[in-house]
Formats: C-alpha cells, sequence, structure tokens
C-alpha cells in the first residue's frame, strides 16, 4: 500500500516539521479524538533511538510528546495517521520552542520532531502490551 502524504514533508534528516504542521495535526487530533478511537486501533508508537537523542542533545532535560492526527491520501482514499510529535523540555518545564507570531518558529526556537510510527502497523505481535494475545 503506497502512501502519499497530504499534510506534509519531513524537511531534513533530522525528521522535524513546521509549528503549522505541528498545530494542524493536534487541533485535528482534539477534534476528531472522541470519535476518532472509536473505529481506529492505535495502541503504540514505535520511536528510533537515535532520533530521540537528537531531541536531548538540544540541552533539553525531558521530551513533551504531542499528539495529533496526519491527513494522507492512500490509493486514492483519505486516511489519518497518529502522530506523536515531540520537544524539548528545559529545566523550568517550558516547551524548548518559541513562536512571536504562533505561526512559524522562530530560529532559535528549538524544533519540533515527528519520528514515530504508529502501532498498528510498526507493532510488535508477541507484546504482551499489544493486545493481541
Amino acid at each position: 500500500m503506497e502512501q502519499q502524504p497530504n499534510d506534509v514533508p519531513k524537511p531534513n534528516k533530522k525528521n522535524t516539521i513546521s509549528l503549522k504542521i505541528a498545530k494542524d495535526w493536534a487541533k485535528r487530533w482534539r477534534k476528531l479524538e472522541s470519535s476518532y478511537n472509536n473505529y481506529n486501533d492505535c495502541r503504540a508508537f514505535n520511536i528510533p533511538l537515535i532520533d530521540l537523542q537528537e531531541v536531548i542533545e538540544e540541552g533539553a532535560v525531558s521530551v513533551r510528546a504531542y499528539i495529533g492526527v496526519e491527513k494522507m491520501m492512500v490509493e486514492g482514499e483519505k486516511v489519518y495517521v497518529e502522530k506523536l510529535m515531540m520537544v524539548g523540555v528545559d529545566k523550568n518545564g517550558k516547551d524548548m520552542i518559541s513562536s512571536e507570531d504562533g505561526l512559524t518558529l522562530d530560529d532559535e526556537g528549538g524544533d519540533i520532531y515527528d519520528f514515530t510510527r504508529p502501532c498498528p502497523e510498526h507493532c510488535d505481535p508477541n507484546s504482551p502490551l499489544n493486545g493481541t494475545n
């Protein structure tokens, strides 16, 4: 099944996304959440360790994950893919991103990372947490 991103690109090797895209995905998650999970089966997210290290290397003391939904076209049909967007968090508990206009990240405003893959499809079928056994 070939997927064609509808919402957006991954502009560089760090898998960062724009503030606008992050806001769109988060808003879509909040809007769809009440009925969305009634017919979708997202159980977990696979997070590559190297990508998580990139967030931490920015000087973060922790990482905050926001939930979102990306809209995609798959074989001509609109589908929604769960996303976990991550940002570094400083010692004061603040997200390490900034935006003067609320639409785009400031030049030194940190990054929003999108490198997770939802389960199902990227699952461990033998995991007791997966709920299939």
